[in-house]
């Protein structure tokens, strides 16, 4: 992309200027950001509005919305709809639906894999497990 850095990976990761992350509306920022970093594991940022995997440029940063509407899974006619969804790689599903459940997600009534478990965060927001 014109206009950003692009890194070779041999600079530290703290001296890098090619971040780059993805923004989700909730109802309660820091809260939506305090369950996907107990989740991943991954270290909440400053402010604790944003979450920072231990490795690479990539965050999830999250914001307070007093316009936030919960999307609906599946898609409905006339409902709000997702914007977006994310998707987890893991090596164990079972053990990491189980561990999603336990900090606040529910596990959506449709599934439409076998080999997909699709869950909503805390704020409604659908997220997908994989192996």
């Amino acid at each position: 992309m014109r206009g950003r850095n692009q890194d070779d990976g041999s600079t530290p990761r703290e001296a890098r200027g090619d971040y780059w992350g993805v923004v989700v509306d909730s109802t309660d920022a820091p809260a939506l950001a305090g369950f996907y970093a107990t989740l991943l594991g991954w270290e909440l940022g400053p402010e604790g509005l944003a979450i920072l995997p231990p490795d690479g440029v990539a965050y999830i940063s999250f914001q307070t919305s007093a316009e936030y509407v919960r999307p609906v899974w599946p898609p409905a006619d006339g409902r709000q709809q997702q914007m977006l969804h994310l998707d987890f790689e893991v090596d164990d599903l079972a053990a990491a639906v189980a561990h999603a459940v336990e900090l606040g997600a529910v596990l959506a009534e449709f599934q439409p894999q076998d080999d997909v478990r699709v869950l909503l965060d805390p704020d409604g927001h659908p997220f997908c497990l994989y192996e």
